[in-house]
């Protein structure tokens, strides 16, 4: 039988009849549901991408769902597979503007279907010989494909099977009796639309539909948040506490300024002084307070420009006049009850620290999205390492305080083979090809609603006004605003945007901060990521919620710029740097929380992933940036486990590989540290080199209650057992020899030099030298902070097996975890066989200068067959080769299947599993150039578990896995 069709029959028996059964299987039929662990979108997208075909049967489609989707869609078209859809007019659900989006995809027919009651919803994706099809509860809309509770049932079936013939057959039969989507019949049924005034209950009822926020309703009306109900308890705990002083750290358009007037409300304090460093800030503060605190209105003033409401209860005042001294003494240091610092970041300016330094207020209140500075300014400190709150980007959208947003990263314009980078000229930049390449991808993208209300960025002041006029010959309405123009101008600027009366406005970075345009529901990024920093602020200008759109779209032209790395950080607030965190952000579109969602051109990937491989994540200058941030927020010198929790700050793994140990660098840093003994230090060097990453954590418990004494070996094995982590006799000795140092190479046990551990009979203590040295207050907490890290990392990874599928490891790691005597890594040679374990180490894209004797076309064919061609000179009657093939006959082997997407993964490679071999396929062959020929075998393997979808994509960088 095919072994296709043996695989199927399996995965139905574990998916239908027994879910335990042992065979192995590939596709199994999945239930699927939208939570924080997975999403209907994300597999849909991942059958999307590589199929051959597709049809689409469904009621209801939003704009966000078609957004979902349309990165996948173009990356199709390029390759030439087109798709079909049919919907309906049912209820008049679909607006006319979302069969207006479907017309713009060049690859997608649609009809439209007048069956009565048509409440379908089923989704195929063909492949050469089978089809992957979705049934279920899920309409294509953002909601139902990311965030609403669905119940959908995921399918494989070869083109024979009954099921997908019958739905093929009445999909063609109904697409036979329905109407194709036209010009014409959208501007039909637009009238339609109108003359029903469509009931927005309807939508409601169908979708769960984001509440916005006004700014402008009745005091009575005016409720807290979920971030702000949260952070006013905070603020009132701080102050029950006797602290005078707080910090709140929320993203833009969470409600900071609501939050404070919420507090003031609640303190009712006698005057109040709110700092802002824009008159426009002032102007809109002081209308959020009066809307919700109320009053006479009298009691609010401004102190800016030419006003001086000196006497006002509620002060609002820019800090470049309050900060001069013949404004600052008319006050008395007592004068204020409570005073609030907006864009708080600024804080460590002279101007602000003058006036925070000079006012005695009962409670000082700092807000800010971006506490990171680009210098080392530390604003914690003013406000006493009291951090009353903090809610990022992630967090805001999952708490749907913000408008979710669909994010494509396209290319940038390309001309005989070269795109837009750091050194492109103004000519370049306004080329007129690049320029209806824009206008391509704004098109195609669109927005939400109606309207395009968008904010471009660019890099230049010139570039701003010349591509403006340049978008206005083309019929569009934009106006470009820079730091030249004034307040005044600016102003008016956003009325004729927020009035329909301008499609763009195009600045550099006069909009990154302290402007507030809910209705903006596009964002355009013309220029590179120079900080994330920015790239979040440019964001959050779209993220505010209003009432005329459902998301905001953001469309950011990727060049060659160095700094490409920098995007995902902004876009998932990963603030790790891990490189291998990274690409995976990159490629997992459905990473981000809630309906947003996250999608790149395939030559837009290609570049940030190449940014990714060239940056140099370690150097001494990021590092200290990063660890400075956090010392500053904690107020000392932040130890591994802060760095790892901080879900803000680096990963201290940064640290650790590249100094020997977290000393080591905090004296590079010029911090003050004790010194080691040379044994403390090569002992610290040991853990924080071998076994702080916590891919075996039964070696870091051990470690941990040697701490207090000796360990009886079988007890501590049988309590490892008990607690289900992987545990057997090999695998105690592999870790007695590990901390030994019998593991170890000589070149090792040189830079090592002292053994940790030493056996007597049953028992298991540290040796004299170890511990002496923890009688070492200093070292000992070192010791403890790295043993605390590794117990966080090994959370990371399945402990209850040797090898987690998918992570990273090195050849002395797989040593080390398949329990073998030695550290063999220099005797490998890409595989071995050794104690029932073969190992084989592949790296998948070999480099151009690498011999052709040596460019094996090692590859997937598909999501579980993976060809494998043995070493140079070795064929089937190799000893080796007859070893590897004869053992897994007998069952006397486990193959395991480590591969790594190119050289930039360092010695590192990801782990696919353990494989079969098809013996079938077995067979010699000869490899390299036609004059120098060399003998090789080649095989295929089957994976037990088929690669994921985003591993392919990262690994191969193709589309087309089958």
């Amino acid at each position: 039988m095919e072994a296709r069709k043996v695989n199927l029959l399996n995965a139905y028996e574990r998916g239908f009849i027994d879910r335990f059964t042992p065979k192995t299987s590939h596709h199994p039929p999945e239930l699927i549901i939208n939570s924080k662990e997975e999403n209907v979108l994300s597999p849909m997208l991942d059958a999307l991408e590589s199929c051959d075909s597709f049809i689409i049967s469904v009621a209801f489609i939003t704009e966000g769902g078609i957004a979902s989707l349309k990165t996948a869609l173009y990356e199709l078209n390029k390759r030439g597979v087109r798709g079909r859809i049919i919907t309906s007019t049912y209820l008049n659900f679909n607006r006319p503007k979302v069969f207006k989006e479907l017309l713009k995809i060049p690859n997608v027919d649609v009809h439209i279907t007048r069956q009565s009651g048509f409440h379908a919803k089923g989704y195929v994706f063909k492949k050469k010989k089978y089809s992957i099809m979705f049934i279920g509860s899920s309409n294509l809309t953002d909601s139902a494909l990311k965030k609403n509770y669905e119940y959908n049932l995921k399918l494989t079936s070869l083109d024979n099977g009954a099921v997908i013939q019958h739905f093929s057959e009445q999909f063609d039969e109904l697409w036979e009796a329905s109407e194709p989507l036209t010009t014409t019949w959208i501007n039909d049924y637009e009238k339609i639309y109108k003359e029903s005034k469509h009931d927005e209950k309807v939508l409601k009822i169908l979708e769960t539909k984001q509440p916005y926020h006004f700014n402008n309703l009745d005091p009575k009306e005016i409720t807290p948040n979920l971030m702000q109900v949260e952070a006013l308890d905070s603020l009132k705990n701080l102050r029950l506490m006797g602290e005078t002083k707080g910090l709140v750290i929320s993203a833009t358009g969470t409600g900071k300024t609501y939050l404070s007037a919420f507090d003031v409300k609640s303190m009712n304090p006698d005057r109040v002084l709110f700092i802002a460093h824009r008159e426009q800030i002032l102007n809109k503060s002081l209308n959020d307070y009066r809307n919700l605190i109320g009053g006479d209105p009298a009691d609010y003033g401004i102190y800016a420009g030419a006003r001086r409401d000196a006497d006002a209860k509620y002060m609002f005042a820019t800090i470049q006049t309050f900060s001069k001294d013949n404004h600052l003494k008319q006050f008395a240091s007592d004068a204020f009850d409570y005073i609030i610092i907006d864009e708080a970041h600024r804080s460590s300016a002279n101007s602000y620290e003058k006036i925070i330094k000079y006012f005695e207020p009962k409670f000082l209140l700092g807000m800010t999205a971006t506490p990171e500075r680009t210098d080392d300014n530390e604003i914690f400190g003013l406000f006493d390492f009291n951090i009353a709150y903090e809610i990022r980007l992630q967090q805001a959208l999952e708490a749907e305080i913000l408008s979710p947003f669909h994010y494509f990263g396209v290319t940038d314009y390309i001309v005989d083979g070269e795109t837009i980078s750091d050194t492109s000229s103004l000519k370049d930049l306004l080329d007129e090809e690049r320029i209806q390449h824009i206008i391509d991808k704004l098109h195609y993208y669109s927005h939400a609603g109606e309207h395009v209300r968008g904010l471009m960025f660019v890099s230049n002041r010139e570039e701003a006004h010349q591509l403006s006029e340049l978008l206005n010959q083309r019929g569009y309405k934009t106006k470009s605003l820079t730091g030249l123009n004034t307040q005044q101008q600016r102003e008016d600027a956003v009325e004729l945007l927020e009035a329909n009366k301008l499609d763009y406005l195009i600045t550099v970075d006069i909009f990154n901060e302290g402007v507030d345009i809910p209705s903006i529901n596009q964002v355009v990024m013309l220029r590179q990521t120079e900080s994330s920093i920015i790239f979040v602020q440019q964001l959050g200008r779209g993220l505010r919620k209003h009432e005329d759109k459902e998301f905001l779209t953001v469309i950011d032209f990727i060049g060659n710029y160095k700094n490409n790395y920098l995007i995902p950080v902004a876009l998932t607030g990963d603030k790790s740097y891990n490189k291998d965190r990274l690409r995976k952000d990159v490629i997992d579109g459905t990473v981000i929380t809630g309906e947003s969602t996250i999608n790149f051109e395939r030559i837009a990937q290609d570049r940030i992933f190449n940014s990714i491989s060239k940056a140099t994540l370690d150097s001494l200058a990021n590092l200290r940036r990063m660890y400075s941030y956090t010392k500053n927020k904690l107020g000392k010198i932040p130890t591994l486990v802060d760095l790892h929790k901080d879900q803000e700050a680096m990963n201290p793994m940064l640290v650790l590989n590249k100094y020997d140990h977290y000393v080591t660098f905090l004296g590079k840093l010029k911090e003050e540290t004790e010194p080691l003994t040379n044994g403390q230090d090569r002992i610290l060097t040991f853990l924080s080199q071998e076994i702080v990453d916590g891919k075996r954590v039964t070696e870091i418990l051990l470690l941990k209650e040697l701490l207090k004494g000796p360990v009886n070996i079988a007890d501590f094995q049988k309590d490892m057992y008990q607690k289900r982590y992987f545990m057997n006799d090999s695998t105690m000795t592999s870790i007695i020899r590990m901390f030994t140092l019998e593991f170890y190479t000589q070149q090792k046990r040189t830079k090592y030099v002292y053994p940790l551990i030493e056996v007597n009979g049953d028992l298991v203590s540290l040796t004299q030298e170890f511990r002496s040295s923890l009688n070492d207050d200093y070292f000992k907490a070192q010791v403890e902070d790295v043993i605390a890290l590794g117990l966080l990392q090994s959370e990371e990874y399945d402990q209850t097996i040797q090898l987690t599928l998918h992570e990273k490891y090195s050849r002395t790691d797989v040593c080390r975890l398949l329990n073998w005597e030695k550290d063999e890594t220099s005797t490998i040679y890409g595989y071995k066989n050794k104690h029932n374990t073969t190992p084989i180490f592949v790296k998948y894209h070999k480099s151009d200068d690498i011999d052709e004797s040596v460019r094996y076309d090692d590859r997937f064919l598909d999501s579980h067959i993976f060809q494998w061609y043995t070493r140079k000179g070795t064929n089937l009657e190799s000893k080796i080769n007859r070893e590897i093939i004869g053992d897994y006959k007998n069952k006397d082997t486990v193959i395991h299947l480590f591969v790594k997407r190119d050289d930039d993964e360092g010695v590192y490679h990801y782990y696919m599993g353990d494989v079969d071999i098809d013996l079938g396929s077995a067979k010699n062959t000869m490899i390299g150039l036609q004059d120098d020929q060399h003998k090789v075998a080649k095989m295929n393997f089957i994976l037990r578990h088929p690669v994921d979808y985003n591993m392919f994509r990262f690994i191969d960088g193709n589309n087309t896995i089958r």
